[in-house]
């Protein structure tokens, strides 16, 4: 199979020039990922569910879900109208964990650091507004 392959497609959707893509080795650690994660993308999300909620200002609740392809895009259809950027910037760390559990080929729940991250608001008792905590994990695609 042809190694570039998945990554000649990439350079072309984010508009890569010539010598940018030949700037790329192949066994580029970015290679093997990008490889990994086009594969992955077609049987896997990623889902933030809102496992607590008190007093959020964006009206989050328990039970509301955040939808992310595997590269970390959110779906936004699939999200609730309003994005928090405090809380969703809490998410950039477990879903980059997912993202190299996916590209080496691991289970990519089998993360145990930061399985679950909450806004950094600490809550009304401690000077805050509202506090929200969502458990980040892969989900399989509905077709």
């Amino acid at each position: 199979m042809d190694e570039k392959k998945y990554l000649r497609r990439f350079g072309e959707r984010v508009g890569y020039t010539d010598a940018e893509m030949e700037s790329i080795p192949a066994d580029d650690p970015r290679v093997r990922q990008i490889n990994k994660l086009t594969r992955a993308a077609a049987k896997y999300s990623i889902e933030a569910r809102v496992v607590a909620a008190r007093h959020c200002n964006s009206g989050y609740q328990a039970g509301d879900r955040f939808i992310l392809d595997v590269d970390g895009n959110f779906v936004t259809k699939l999200c609730p109208p309003r994005l928090c950027v405090y809380l969703l910037a809490q998410m950039q760390i477990p879903v980059a964990l997912i993202n190299e559990r996916l590209s080496e080929g691991l289970e990519p729940n089998q993360i145990h650091f930061m399985k679950h991250v909450r806004c950094p608001d600490a809550g009304v008792e401690c000077g805050g507004y509202g506090e929200v905590m969502v458990e980040v994990k892969v989900i399989p695609r509905v077709k």
